[in-house]
């Protein structure tokens, strides 16, 4: 909260490494480097020494950026996950669903407060977003049908390598997330070589870019057993991540649940175009439920079976790398690292987001803008900006249909945790949807001065001949290669011999006879093209339990002989409840005017939109603000004795404890200023100063 000091040091940052260039090392030998070193960084929070002669922690010259600490002291939020975990249950933020019939992995139920803390994230995203970005958003359903997941490449591809017990076929394995765990054992074995050390960081590091192949003979190499039982495992095989489920009673219709809730978006951008009266750029976003069937569900919240995700599909004109708002962020600095710098030994970097651009860093402006309103939102909700990365994709990790890709990343007691994906989806997507249903998705474009230019067109008596040609298959034939865009059309007019075409899942072979093409001059009024999609993926989940590592601290009990208390450091945006309505005692509950001044302070918090609790238990006062801090309230009205003689009550402050006396009419809107960032607790001191 603005104006109170903070309740704890930030976690300590060691001077920039010196700077220095690689240049003379093998790329292959640079990557190893750099897998061992932040192999070692994210087990240590510590960095490794330099080698010899070898790289620096700053990006190439000409980005004019500095390089960006690895955080020593890093493992402090591991240390305190413990503490905090046992917090998060006994106050029922979240805990295991079906708790009481034993629990199911991968499931979770958020209790009272963690439900209000995650609204509320959610609720700054939307005002941060679709208010503040004038974005368009939908509801689409949970479930969908087969044909609509088969065009978008889940059915084929949204797989993982699973393996199972030979000996105990109800105990199954993610192929990838085992290795890792397999080679973090062999790394921490005291005996470990340094020729070793270097080999399993780097099987640990690819273990999710193997090929089915390549990570069964890895398993073989290193004879990895099943770790619950030491028996042997199967060879790996494919498992499809959807949860399948039969639509309608006859169960002939194949569904899914969603495991994104951007198809949704994607099958709706017709009509948002249409109520966005066909203008582009526009963004179109939904919020709600995703489902995976994780293999090995683990990490708490951060790998479920049931999510919730907010996306963001931004449609542009796929040719124009710039736009009208970049202006706006251009001094956002932002720690980046790229996967030059990955491959390089080199760590992130420091830079503004106009300098990113500029330098090549970052080559679409919509993407860098939404990379810093990303950087904002995360801090905005309560995520240390030193303790917020992006990461780009390397190239043997990228999407096949993405342009660009980077992970918003942040540190927590998990080590480096992706939260947010930001990807350049090009048109993929709509691409797909089109082919697959025949439908129109390019945007249509009116030029203000036309263009003339020569265009090759397919011959008529050669559109007959290849009628004739392919006999029932003939129109298809012919309206493939009048729709081939420009340069595939000139590759065919310059044919030399027969050329086999996949169409449909049938093979086509075309011959030069059969293609004449005349060259005609063509005036372009309208230029159609499908829209690029640049896509911000929110993890909700994740991104509250980086919340909650970064707003626990611990202190000394409110009273002697109390043990330390947990406390929840968060922002007035996402608290759980902004204020804890304390009596001062059991009399105070009892006296008729306290009800009647309590009920009408409650009415007056609900009217600002304030949302609050009550505890009117035996408790002393001192454990009763303990309890409230650990739910995260930042503010505690007190009334007492004085409050029923003058009508003042104490406001207390969470994170520095200082209170001061006010008369009750003036609390709510007080409240309500400093929650909204209206007002600082220090200009509420001076105001109300009292002795």
């Amino acid at each position: 909260l603005k104006g109170c000091a903070a309740p704890r040091a930030g976690l300590d940052l060691p001077q920039p490494r010196p700077q220095g260039v690689a240049a003379a090392m093998s790329q292959s030998a640079d990557f190893l480097l750099t897998a061992v070193r932040y192999r070692y960084a994210q087990q240590t929070g510590v960095v490794p020494p330099e080698p010899a002669g070898g790289g620096g922690g700053a990006a190439a010259s000409s980005a004019s950026a500095a390089p960006a600490a690895v955080h020593s002291g890093g493992d402090q939020y591991a240390k305190i996950q413990k503490a905090l975990l046992e917090l998060c249950k006994r106050r029922f933020f979240y805990r295991q669903a079906f708790d009481i019939y034993g629990g199911v992995a991968g499931f979770f139920t958020y209790g009272p407060p963690g439900c209000a803390v995650k609204n509320n994230i959610i609720r700054q995203w939307r005002h941060h977003f679709v208010i503040e970005e004038n974005l368009l958003e939908v509801e689409d359903t949970c479930i969908m049908p087969h044909d609509v997941l088969k065009a978008s490449g889940h059915v084929d591809r949204f797989n993982d390598f699973m393996m199972k017990d030979l000996s105990d076929e109800s105990k199954f394995y993610r192929a990838d997330k085992l290795l890792e765990d397999v080679m973090d054992e062999k790394l921490k074995a005291a005996d470990v070589t340094e020729a070793q050390r270097k080999e399993y960081t780097i099987v640990r590091n690819q273990a999710d870019a193997y090929s089915q192949e390549e990570i069964g003979e890895v398993f073989k190499k290193y004879n990895i057993k099943a770790p619950d039982t030491g028996n042997d495992l199967s060879d790996p095989y494919e498992f499809n991540l959807m949860f399948p489920t039969p639509i309608g009673p006859g169960g002939y219709l194949q569904g899914y649940l969603r495991p994104e809730t951007a198809q949704g978006i994607f099958l709706n951008y017709k009509f948002c175009c249409e109520q966005n009266n066909n203008r582009l750029p526009f963004g179109v976003a939904q919020v709600g439920k995703a489902f995976r069937n994780e293999i090995a569900p683990r990490a708490g919240l951060t790998r479920q079976r049931e999510f919730t995700q907010a996306e963001i599909e931004f449609f542009v004109n796929p040719a124009v790398k710039v736009f009208a708002k970049f202006p706006n962020v251009e001094r956002v600095t932002v720690s980046l690292w790229s996967s030059e710098n990955q491959l390089a030994d080199k760590d992130p970097v420091l830079v503004t987001m106009g300098d990113a651009f500029k330098h090549g860093l970052i080559k679409n402006q919509v993407l860098g803008y939404f990379i810093a309103r990303t950087f904002l939102f995360m801090a905005s909700v309560g995520i240390k900006k030193e303790h917020i990365r992006f990461r780009q994709h390397l190239p043997t990790e990228m999407a096949h249909y993405a342009a660009d890709c980077w992970d918003a990343e942040g540190f927590c007691s998990l080590g480096w945790l992706e939260i947010v994906g930001l990807a350049d989806r090009s048109a993929f997507d709509l691409t797909a949807h089109s082919k697959a249903t025949k439908c129109d998705l390019q945007y249509k474009q009116v030029l203000e001065t036309p263009i003339v230019k020569e265009v090759f067109a397919l011959t008529k008596p050669s559109g007959v001949s290849i009628m004739k040609a392919f006999g029932k298959d003939g129109k298809a034939v012919k309206a493939y290669v009048e729709a081939l865009p420009q340069d595939a059309m000139a590759e065919l007019a310059a044919l030399q011999g027969p050329k086999a075409v996949e169409m449909d899942g049938k093979s086509f072979t075309l011959t030069p006879e059969l293609l004449k093409f005349d060259k005609v001059t063509q005036k372009i009024s309208v230029d159609s093209f499908t829209p690029g999609v640049i896509e911000p993926s929110f993890g909700i989940d994740r991104i509250l339990t980086c919340v909650l590592d970064h707003a626990y601290y611990a202190r000394p009990g409110e009273e002697a002989g109390d043990d330390k208390r947990g406390v929840l450091a968060f922002s007035a945006v996402v608290a759980p409840y902004k204020c804890a309505i304390l009596p001062l005692d059991q009399r105070i509950v009892r006296n008729d005017t306290y009800a009647e001044m309590s009920r009408s302070f409650r009415s007056e918090l609900s009217g600002f939109g304030m949302s609050f609790t009550i505890d009117e238990s035996g408790a002393t006062i001192g454990r009763r603000y303990a309890r409230n801090d650990e739910l995260g309230i930042p503010f505690a009205v007190t009334f007492d004795f004085q409050t029923i003689e003058d009508k003042t009550v104490t406001l207390r402050e969470r994170d520095c404890m200082e209170q001061i006396r006010l008369p009750l009419s003036a609390v709510a809107e007080l409240i309500r200023d400093m929650c909204v960032g209206e007002m600082a607790w220090a200009e509420a001191v001076k105001r109300h100063r009292t002795s």
